[in-house]
């Protein structure tokens, strides 16, 4: 897909450091295990679309194996049955990345399956009937921008029932979204505005953009920790070549920030 608003489309590590876009499979997963035995206990693959690696079931398998809480956020496009049977004893959690059921916002978005299938209510109810199925604990994101910060979710929400909902403001990163942001970007009171139509909603946690930034512990398709707090990426040294202890103390994280936007939960299956 072709999110406009997508903060994390790497294009400056494309040009630079990793022409093909990701590590190799044992590289990947020697970076696994460096988080693991760093002490992280839950690591989220995201994207872009995490299912599009070919070796997304060996990374799963191996944070599982070494004590980690696992996720993926997805679109869900490639959640067949195989995968989420292939998953379901290494896989804890499916966050599906939902803006919108209108059809119209989707196209405008760029959420369309190779530019010209856009999403529908009953290609979600699908994806996350079957993530039920499977006993896999639900999330639901949503990033809260120009075309549907006046749309109501709270009869999918209430549907759907996951555990969390993840209500993210879209957020400008430089040489990340820079050549669409502006067609996306909302005001803090539109907001608040779109929080206040949805309070009804118990799963709801909410992140504006200064909660957002610092406050997660990010690993780029290069092997390097890297924040945004100042609107930009700021990438550390590859973590298998000076560790993970040295790498992250490059980074500008604020724990405090994680805790107030309730980053840490009962996240164990």
């Amino acid at each position: 897909m072709k999110c406009g608003f997508c903060f994390a489309t790497f294009q400056d590590v494309k040009q630079t450091v990793l022409p093909k876009g990701h590590l190799p499979k044992n590289e990947a997963i020697k970076i696994v295990q460096q988080l693991a035995d760093f002490g992280f206990q839950k690591i989220t693959f995201a994207g872009g679309e995490p299912t599009l690696c070919p070796w997304l079931t060996d990374l799963i398998k191996q944070a599982k194996e070494k004590g980690m809480t696992t996720m993926i956020v997805t679109n869900g496009s490639k959640l067949t049955n195989e995968f989420l049977e292939e998953n379901k004893k290494h896989l804890d959690w499916i966050a599906i990345s939902i803006d919108s059921i209108n059809e119209t916002t989707n196209s405008s978005i760029g959420r369309a399956i190779s530019g010209n299938k856009v999403l529908t209510k009953e290609y979600y109810n699908s994806v996350i009937n079957r993530i039920k199925k499977y006993n896999y604990r639900l999330k639901i994101n949503t990033v809260v921008n120009k075309y549907n910060f006046k749309e109501n979710m709270v009869e999918l929400i209430s549907e759907a029932n996951p555990e969390r909902w993840k209500v993210l403001q879209v957020l400008p990163i430089e040489n990340q979204n820079d050549k669409n942001i502006d067609d996306f970007i909302i005001s803090e009171n539109e907001f608040d505005n779109f929080l206040k139509n949805h309070k009804e909603v118990e799963s709801m946690i909410s992140e504006n953009n200064n909660e957002m930034k610092g406050s997660y512990a990010m690993v780029d398709p290069a092997g390097r920790f890297f924040d945004n707090t100042k609107g930009f990426h700021n990438y550390s040294k590859p973590i298998i070549e000076v560790g993970t202890d040295l790498a992250i103390q490059e980074m500008n994280y604020d724990f405090s920030k994680f805790i107030k936007r309730k980053g840490l939960y009962n996240w164990k299956r």
